[in-house]
């Protein structure tokens, strides 16, 4: 049957590089920003909001960076609805090929009261100044009126009104606190349309928080009622409980053509792997159960489902993996497979590898593979995630090599070798309460950098005792949280590696932000 396209465009705009970067414990490195957005290119998604530009010289950089190069998506970057923020956000992108810029204001009584401390009246003044400022540099501008989902509907219906006089090309409806319902949001934007009279001169946009579980329900709620672009993160990261999940969405409408009425631009098989580069990125692994993504959502366990798929794959699949990404068995790969094999299997998995670089990741998979029989798919995600992670930290420390000593009757010693940003090798020998303090310790002893470990989780990536795990630590400096990962069958090994990579990531971050 040949899929029925709909001339109405469902708008995609994705804000994991923005909102999804303020999840607890996420710590983005301008290169880790680039690569996302480049995945995100290939995904081929409307709007990326690559970031705040005046919360950070790093951001900034990093925005500025991603709106000149990359080709495609519209680069918008957030702003306040103050003159700095505004001007900083238009140095920011005004040179960059498709920019926009989106500012935002609260409107709620309840944060008019509590946060703004100002009147409705000096609230409405500085978003029409914001969006005017915006408007005299570049011609896309969205307006947000923040928590508008508790908002008084007649002020919020002025609000926007005047916004769109003042230039806004877009006005965005958050459900900022996850405190909507789709029949009470869907009315919300059912409203918007009949009460703001120049409504057709913008797109009504919706960015929906997971506060209650319901951010997509209530996405496609406005999506129902008129609106044509929805805002979300990858994998539903975001603030809190996150952000709609932006893959839900675009498969919902894609799945449902007859209901929603839409199309979509998004090339669907990039899903997966920008669902996993993200995951691997952030240093936040994805649910097996998770929609879309999740590594059980296209595997079938109970014998009556299974026969019946055998039959008819639709009498238990509504959509195809191949069309998300979703990757299943994988080639056999062991000590014995060549180069050729590696970068076949690394092609199919979406890894674009060249010579040089495959020469160094084929000596990390030899290292792997003599210790496993077999390396799977995760597997080689994995070695890759490594690879990079050394990639972006080569000028920083280096774990060359890990001694560890523990025992019942003793207390762990950790001997470590560590190659420093200026080449130099030293060792350190130092004990804990356990093998990981150990080990930190002797890092601290050497690096000399003061940080607070608040978190230290390990993940199986495969199954088996052979199997490749994987740390991801956070560390607290100075009130700001990094993330660093690693991996080897080694899991004490794999914890010096992610400590260092933390630290290194600290340090990159650092001199960014102060550059």
């Amino acid at each position: 049957m040949v899929e029925k396209k709909y001339t109405d465009k469902l708008i995609v705009f994705d804000t994991t590089l923005r909102d999804g970067e303020q999840s607890a414990g996420a710590s983005l490195t301008s290169q880790d920003k680039f690569r996302i957005a480049s995945q995100l290119q290939k995904l081929n998604v409307d709007i990326i909001e690559a970031g705040f530009a005046a919360s950070s010289p790093g951001d900034f950089s990093a925005v500025r960076q991603i709106a000149q190069e990359v080709e495609g998506p519209t680069i918008c970057t957030l702003a306040r609805a103050v003159k700095g923020d505004i001007q900083s956000a238009i140095d920011c992108v005004k040179d960059g090929l498709k920019p926009r810029i989106h500012t935002f204001l609260s409107t709620s009584d309840i944060h008019l009261m509590h946060q703004m401390k100002k009147d409705r009246e000096s609230i409405m003044s500085m978003a029409i100044d914001a969006v005017k400022q915006a408007r005299d540099s570049v011609e896309d501008v969205e307006f947000s009126p923040m928590d508008a989902s508790r908002s008084d509907p007649e002020y919020l219906y002025v609000m926007l009104e005047k916004a769109i006089d003042a230039g806004a090309t877009t006005v965005n409806i958050p459900d900022t606190v996850g405190y909507s319902n789709p029949e009470e949001f869907g009315k919300l934007i059912s409203g918007v349309f009949k009460n703001v009279s120049n409504i057709e001169k913008a797109i009504v946009s919706v960015h929906c928080h997971n506060d209650l579980g319901m951010a997509v329900a209530n996405s496609l709620a406005a999506l129902e009622n008129g609106a044509r672009q929805i805002e979300g993160c990858v994998n539903g990261l975001g603030e809190r409980a996150g952000n709609a999940a932006l893959e839900e969405v675009i498969m919902a409408v894609k799945t449902r053509p007859d209901h929603y009425k839409v199309s979509t631009d998004i090339n669907t098989s990039e899903i997966g792997p920008s669902s996993r580069l993200i995951s691997n990125i952030f240093g936040f692994p994805i649910q097996f159960n998770k929609a879309i993504t999740g590594q059980n959502a296209f595997r079938h366990s109970s014998g009556i489902h299974q026969d019946a798929f055998l039959k008819e794959r639709s009498t238990f699949e509504i959509m195809h993996p191949e069309e998300v990404g979703w990757k299943g068995d994988a080639i056999v790969l062991t000590k014995v497979s060549g180069r050729a094999g590696l970068k076949a299997r690394l092609e199919y998995l979406g890894y674009k590898v060249s010579d040089q670089e495959l020469l160094e990741v084929f000596n990390n998979f030899k290292n792997l593979a003599d210790q496993k029989k077999e390396i799977t798919d995760k597997d080689l995600e994995s070695l890759m995630s490594e690879f990079h992670r050394e990639l972006d930290t080569t000028e920083n420390y280096k774990v060359l090599d890990l001694d560890v000593i523990c025992g019942n009757k003793r207390d762990p010693l950790s001997n470590i070798t560590l190659e420093l940003p200026d080449g130099k090798v030293v060792k350190s020998s130092k004990t804990g309460t356990g093998p990981v303090d150990a080990v930190c310790n002797s890092i601290d002893d050497i690096t000399k950098i003061e940080v607070n470990l608040t978190e230290f989780s390990v993940s199986s990536v495969t199954e088996g005792i052979d199997a490749l795990g994987e740390v991801t630590i956070r560390i607290e400096k100075e009130g700001t949280i990094y993330t660093g990962q690693g991996s080897d069958t080694d899991i004490i090994l794999a914890s010096a590696k992610a400590y260092v990579n933390a630290i290194n990531r600290c340090i990159i971050i650092e001199s960014v932000n102060l550059s």
